[in-house]
């Protein structure tokens, strides 16, 4: 898209700030959904929507139907998160309590469902590049507005999974208000957040432009494909790498330990054009970055009786998104006037490396957490 449409670096990046922008409102929303529609609603809602948002993708005039799409599918993909992992903690939570029939580790229940996201990314990789380079007469919608249409497909066979999966699991519970409890207090979680906003920041460069990147260092086409699959896999394996770190720590070790490997993940390419260099740091950033994000998860589920967990998940989700939507163009504005794109990377490094450091001191609340809420 940047190459066909003339999109500097810049644009491009703008475009992943519109999506974090719209993550933002999301995020902000997510309690007021929470309890109008309850957090099974939520999910499948937001997913819904998210499929019929990537579609219209395919169909954008200009740019800024783009920018308005984007904003958008930032809401949905806010819902989803916000509401799902607030699901999986509860599950989670029943596995630790004995109400579920097999022994699995919490911290693997919230991996396996922030891991899923690798899924999608393999799927991703391996359909997008069907539809480039497919002569018109072939197929109408060949190029990058075909794949957005293809994406959404993938997307609507997802959600239609979801409605199975989960109206099997966890039935419709009217009247949900009385799960969301009392507002969350952010000063007691105040570096693990500064943190987290940081990897926001930071992890979200990377994603951005390092296909870009492999490009320009006239990666072939396939090189680049296996290269986000590997990226993929190593998503899909992280709930068996972090499990139990995030199920040991009850403060900010975790995600301090995994926004560090971050920095070196983001860091590689900066340091080494061989594509050797590459491929180590997409399988290390796969295999890391959304165990980051269930490392919150967890922090919030150690340190909160479960009926704060709605409004702590969704502040971390909003210091999050506030964060994507600096890391795009601050990324993009330096690889365009400083550097290239090696020198944006290697701010993002710099920042996940600080954002290592704050969680560090993050520490674990005194007082422990009430008795878990029941899977709704």
């Amino acid at each position: 898209m940047r190459e066909q449409l003339g999109w500097s670096y810049l644009t491009a990046g703008l475009m992943n700030a519109a999506n974090a922008a719209g993550y933002l409102v999301g995020a902000l929303a997510c309690p007021w959904l929470l309890r109008r529609w309850g957090a099974r609603a939520t999910l499948l809602r937001g997913s819904g929507a998210a499929a019929a948002l990537l579609a219209l993708h395919g169909w954008a005039p200009t740019d800024v139907w783009l920018y308005a799409l984007r904003g958008m599918m930032g809401v949905a993909s806010a819902a989803v998160f916000v509401s799902g992992g607030l699901l999986a903690a509860r599950l989670a939570s029943g596995h630790v309590h004995g109400t579920a029939t097999t022994a699995v580790s919490p911290g693997l229940v919230l991996g396996i469902y922030y891991g899923g996201t690798g899924l999608g990314i393999v799927v991703s990789a391996l359909l997008a590049p069907l539809f480039f380079g497919v002569a018109e007469p072939l197929l109408a919608w060949a190029g990058w507005r075909g794949a957005w249409v293809a994406l959404a497909g993938a997307a609507a066979l997802c959600t239609l999974l979801m409605v199975w999966r989960v109206g099997a699991a966890l039935p419709v519970q009217a009247g949900s208000g009385a799960n969301i409890g009392p507002a969350f207090r952010w000063q007691p979680f105040a570096l693990g957040l500064l943190s987290y906003g940081l990897f926001g920041l930071g992890y979200i460069g990377y994603m951005t432009f390092i296909i870009t990147l492999l490009r320009e260092q006239q990666l072939a086409a396939h090189w680049v494909v296996a290269f986000y699959c590997l990226l993929g896999l190593g998503v899909m394996a992280s709930p068996w790498l972090w499990a139990s770190l995030v199920q040991r720590q009850r403060g900010g070790g975790a995600l301090a330990l995994l926004n560090g490997l971050l920095a070196v993940a983001v860091a590689l390419p900066v340091a080494s054009a061989h594509p050797a260099a590459a491929f180590v740091s997409g399988v290390l950033f796969g295999s890391v970055f959304l165990s980051v994000v269930a490392s919150t998860t967890a922090l919030v589920r150690h340190n909160l009786p479960a009926a704060q967990w709605p409004a702590g998940i969704s502040a971390f989700t909003v210091v999050f998104a506030a964060g994507q939507i600096a890391g795009p163009a601050l990324a993009g504005a330096l690889s365009d006037s400083w550097g290239g794109l090696r020198a944006g990377l290697a701010v993002s490094a710099a920042v996940l490396l600080v954002a290592a450091l704050l969680a560090r001191l993050q520490m674990p609340l005194t007082s422990p957490p009430g008795p878990p809420m029941s899977p709704q």
